[in-house]
């Protein structure tokens, strides 16, 4: 039987239970256990994705189609585990779930409440397909107290009597403020965030302080006695150089131990040889570039994580330091110097996905000065869409325009109202539902012999994570491909455009899909190490 591992958070939002989770689940992967982290979200949407990146950050999108919490990104990224459905469930959708029942009469005449049936839901989610793993770790969103994640604290606390303490362990992320009109930090958040947990019926077993400076040892005991944990469960979480330190960082404060000593396990030393190398890899580049990504949610990283990632870890794999100048599209349709002005210094040009017209403009001027200039170019999704655009515009289809945006007589990009999956024939209607309704998930593309994109895979046949509803055109094929932009990746059916290409270019590329969401720092995606390569290359020009 899986052994479970519930993360919850106290005081304020954002302390990083999830990269913590990630983190713990590396260490324990380290240590030859099989993981697999799980996160419960406690907002009424059924998911993400119809929210705005300013509320919630990216979309993370799973192989199996599921939109989910970024978090998600963070624990794949960590553990290379591919996430699934079944890994990410919010209040909205158990609610959806449990009133469907109930309007079939499954409930059979019973009073439908939030206990049991709701806790009950919850439970069934946290233990769902664990049959061959070591640990489950599920981190409950948002702060305790919160009223909407009372359901699943008390769920977690129902099933920790069910399991038995031996089966499963309660680690609590907090707080520790640094006071500097004080000169000290102060340990009563810890202390009435603990109250509050215990008030719900749960004792922490472990606790995280995220601290600004080094937590004295007189602090660490006192916060043990007041909270009622050991003392070598109470681990300091110092802010770290980056996010790539914190597994290394949590071992050495004896987090992972914490664990396993709560379980009454002993194992062999982590073997951190991943991480020390990439640890050393971004503390000891070689070199450096700057990258501009020109996109409409710059005002907010979160909304590019995953993008963010991989470029890290392109530069990674080339032991470069990647900058990244975040450049509002808007912008760009103001006046021609502006253009110039913020992309001359750039080694590459990035533009990322997107939904809506607001921006495409300025995206457009940028492929336009990329193409033009020789600099590298990665467009991804809506990146990809405006790349096929201005080539149209370029060989003089010049009303060339998308019909997301309204309508146009020349319609390069489309909606895609049907497509082929493993599920068979999809269909979407132009005036339907939102969520859940785009081409999401995995999908093969055929890529064409001799291609730079083939070269750069190493393969002619590749599977990609999807999310989007408009497709470029193939009608256009043959005007694009006379002006230099060739389709070098299509779906198995030849219908849908999935990677384009200028092979006279240093490097031009856009995709429709999401390469960003396969990245690992231990497993650069081959695209942004590709990208990354030909920036140095032009660092190296300029």
């Amino acid at each position: 039987m899986a052994r479970h591992i519930f993360i919850t958070g106290g005081v304020v939002s954002s302390l990083g239970k999830g990269l913590m989770a990630a983190s713990l689940a590396a260490l324990l992967q380290a240590r030859g256990f099989k993981v697999r982290i799980r996160k419960f979200d406690p907002y009424l949407n059924v998911d993400p994705g119809t929210m705005s990146p300013y509320q919630h950050g990216e979309v993370y999108v799973t192989d199996d189609g599921a939109e989910t919490d970024l978090d998600l990104g963070h624990y794949e990224r960590f553990t290379g585990v591919s996430a699934h459905q079944g890994d990410n469930i919010t209040s909205g959708r158990i609610y959806r779930d449990i009133i469907a029942k109930e309007r079939r009469g499954d409930y059979l005449g019973a009073t439908v409440q939030v206990i049991p049936h709701v806790t009950d839901a919850i439970k069934d989610f946290a233990q769902a397909d664990t049959d061959d793993l070591d640990f489950v770790l599920c981190e409950i969103g948002g702060t305790v107290g919160d009223i909407e994640g009372l359901p699943f604290v008390e769920a977690m606390r129902q099933l920790r009597n069910e399991l038995g303490r031996e089966q499963s362990c309660f680690v609590h992320v907090t707080l520790v403020p640094y006071i500097a009109a004080a000169g000290e930090l102060k340990t009563k958040p810890t202390q009435h965030s603990v109250r509050e947990l215990t008030g719900l019926g749960i004792q922490p077993d472990v606790l995280l302080c995220r601290c600004e400076r080094p937590l004295p040892d007189s602090e660490r005991a006192k916060i043990a006695l007041f909270c009622n944990v050991r003392r070598e469960a109470v681990i300091p979480a110092l802010d770290a150089p980056n996010i790539y330190h914190v597994p290394l960082q949590y071992h050495g404060e004896g987090l992972d131990a914490a664990v396993l000593h709560h379980f009454g396990m002993q194992s062999p030393d982590p073997d951190l040889t991943r991480w020390q190398d990439i640890a050393d890899r971004y503390d000891h580049p070689e070199g450096e570039v700057t990258i501009g990504v020109v996109g409409k949610y710059v005002g907010l990283p979160d909304a590019y994580k995953s993008l963010n990632e991989a470029l890290v870890h392109g530069g990674m794999a080339n032991r470069v330091k990647v900058k990244i100048r975040w450049i509002d599209a808007e912008i760009f349709e103001q006046e021609d110097s502006e253009i110039a002005a913020a992309l001359e210094p750039m080694h590459g040009i990035l533009v990322p996905g997107g939904f809506g017209e607001r921006g495409t403009e300025g995206k457009i001027a940028a492929v336009r000065f990329a193409r033009e200039r020789g600099v590298p170019f990665f467009g991804i999704c809506l990146g990809m869409q405006m790349a096929c655009v201005e080539g149209a515009r370029s060989v003089g289809i010049a009303k060339a325009g998308s019909t997301e945006f309204g309508q146009t007589e020349e319609p390069v990009v489309g909606i895609i109202t049907e497509w082929m999956s493993k599920d068979g024939l999809q269909k979407r209607a132009e005036g339907g539902d939102l969520g859940g309704t785009m081409r999401l998930g995995a999908y093969p593309a055929l890529l064409s012999p001799n291609s730079k994109i083939a070269a750069i895979y190493g393969s002619n046949q590749i599977s990609e994570r999807h999310r989007h509803r408009y497709e470029v055109n193939v009608a256009y094929r043959d005007a694009l491909e006379g002006g230099g932009l060739i389709f070098s990746g299509m779906s198995p059916d030849g219908l849908l455009p999935e990677i384009v290409e200028r092979p006279e270019h240093p490097f031009f590329v856009g995709v429709q899909f999401h390469p960003e969401l396969k990245s690992k720092p231990f497993d650069p995606h081959p695209l942004f190490s590709g990208f990354i390569a030909a920036a140095l290359q032009q660092a190296r020009l300029v």
